[in-house]
This record gives C-alpha cells, structure tokens and sequence, in this order.
C-alpha cells in the first residue's frame, strides 16, 4: 500500500516566535475520527487571522493545521449516516485550534462534527459561505427565535462589507427585512451593499456614552464589531428589538448599562458558532439553502491558493476585504 501525503498550512512556536509554514504531512499524521475528508476548499475568517497570527492565544498545542472550516467529500467513514462521495463541510468544533484544521488537503473528524451540504449549494458556494455565512445564517434564526419578522422594523447590521456581515445582508434582504448596512467604508462599499439588498446604506455609528440611552431606531441587529459598537447598537433598538451578537473585530469588552434591557425589553442574543449543535447547523445550512443567492455570493468572493492564506488573513483582520475569501487547498 502506497504512503499518502498531503499539503497542510501549519503554525508553530519556535525559537523564532510564531510561524505559519506550508508543510508536507502523512495519513498516519492525522488525528482520530471516523470520517476522513478530501478536502477542496477552505476559506478565511477573521478567526483565522487570529489563529495565524498569534493573538489572544487561541492555539492549544503545537505544531496546528489552521483553518476553522473545510469542504470536500468523504472518502472514509466508519457510520452510515455519513456515506463515501457524500459533500460535506465541517464549521468550528475547534478546527484550527484544539484539532487539526481545514487549510490540508486532507482530513480526519469524527462524524458529528460533519454537517452534509444541501442542495444548491455547490462545493466553492459552500467554502464562500463557511462559518461567516453560517454564523450570520444562525443570527437571522436568532432573530426570527425572537419575533423579529419582515414588517417588524429595519435590521441593522454593523460590518456590513466583510464576510459574515455580507452575507447577514443578502440573507435579511432575500426573507424580506429593510436591512440598514453599516460600514466604514460606506464611499468605496454602498453600490455593492446595495446590490446585495441593503435597503439603506450608513457610516459607522456615531459610539454613545457609557449609560447613554439613544433614539430608537432598529426592530433588529446582527452586530460583528462587539465593545462600543454593539452597546450602542443596544442603546439604539427598538422597544422588544433583538439584537444578536456574533463578533468581536472592536473588541471584546461591552462597556454598556441595564438601560436597554430594562427601558425598551431588549434582548441581547449571543451566537456561538463554535459548538452549536448539529441540528441547529442543519437549520442554519437550510436557511441558506433555501434563500441566499449563490450568484450574488460569487459576486463578493476571491478564491487565493493555500500558500497565500496566512498572508490574507492578515486583511480580513484589518477589514480591508470585501466579502469573502475562499482558500483553493490544492492550487
């Protein structure tokens, strides 16, 4: 039997610091599980910048595949309800991080980590969605949990240009909301928020003062940026307004008060993408089965090869992409 080998992108410490390297890796090399992937595509997410460059620690043990997402097709599986041939992608669950990730060709999960890809979604549209897509998908379910329905008021949705708040837009625009994007980068990003669905396109939110109550103003919010941004979005939401949480590209403090939550009823929903349960994935893979549109998700997608993934991550981080970056695993 032949030895099998496989690319994978890796970071380590060494005497030099931390480095991410393109290495060469073994079968023998992979972790346990009972589902092994050929992988074809990954995608980058500001969470893999993190993870490549280091910040906040987030790497367990070393040497680490990074990458938090992975597509491709099944071609080991020791349960049936994961059959060879079958097209799957694999969102969080500590890819990239605990276990070995998705920027290699090749990998081993156990089976309730895969969730399988619904028609339409082809291979590169499921890479493009990854777990920004998924993400916002779960924060539209979060929102609809809540009552906010198309009618209900605008939804706001602060990062609209990057990958998950992209995505969030096409999504609340194709269910039927008055969407309000948000960006601070409204010159170079409003014609392509528009052609997404936004309804209204707007700067950076002016940040409120610690306490500050402002005038209400959203039914909703799906908020990427966290700290001053996400506590004034809650200052400014409507009386019974939800508003889901699923970043942190400001910060990871929320310097607000109990005003919101006790003069408007407010709900603040926190959306963990990391280890949601596998029905709850399935429910948000069908959300986008069902309405996002994968040609205007193409529109907003730059597929890069596996060697330039690290250096990439390190825009997604700094909010210079548009949309979203998919990762050709074997190019």
């Amino acid at each position: 039997m032949s030895v099998r080998s496989f690319r994978a992108l890796e970071v380590d410490e060494d005497g030099d610091g931390y480095a991410v390297r393109l290495v060469e890796r073994l079968d023998a090399d992979l972790p346990d599980g009972d589902v092994v992937v050929d992988v074809r595509w990954s995608d980058l997410n500001y969470k893999d910048g993190l993870i490549m460059s280091g910040r906040f620690g987030l790497v367990r043990r070393f040497p680490m595949t990074a990458g938090i997402d992975l597509v491709g097709t099944v071609v080991e599986s020791g349960v049936a309800e994961v059959p060879v041939g079958r097209l799957v992608t694999v969102n969080g669950n500590g890819l990239g991080t605990d276990h070995p990730g998705g920027l290699a060709e090749r990998a081993r999960v156990p089976h309730a980590w895969v969730t399988p890809v619904p028609e339409p979604i082809d291979a590169l549209s499921a890479a493009a969605i990854g777990t920004a897509g998924y993400t916002a998908a779960l924060a539209v379910l979060a929102l609809r949990g809540n009552g906010v329905e198309p009618g209900s008021g605008p939804v706001l949705v602060t990062g609209a240009a990057g990958g998950a708040g992209s995505i969030a837009v096409l999504l609340l625009a194709a269910l039927g909301h008055e969407v309000v994007a948000s960006t601070g980068r409204r010159r170079m990003e409003e014609e392509s928020l528009l052609r997404l669905g936004a309804s209204s396109v707007v700067d950076r939110l002016e940040l409120l003062g610690d306490g500050e109550l402002g005038r209400a103003s959203w039914a909703g919010a799906i908020d990427t940026l966290g700290s001053r941004a996400l506590a004034t979005v809650l200052a400014r939401t409507r009386y019974g307004g939800t508003v889901a949480a699923m970043g942190m590209a400001m910060g990871v403090d929320l310097p607000t008060s109990v005003v919101p939550f006790i003069s408007r009823a407010v709900t603040l929903a926190g959306i963990d993408s990391v280890h949601a349960p596998p029905e709850l994935r399935r429910d948000a893979w069908q959300l986008l089965a069902d309405h996002l549109d994968l040609a205007a998700l193409r529109g907003i997608t730059e597929v890069v090869p596996l060697e330039q993934a690290a250096e990439r991550s390190r825009a997604v981080m700094a909010g210079t992409v548009r949309g979203r970056l998919v990762v050709d695993v074997r190019a």
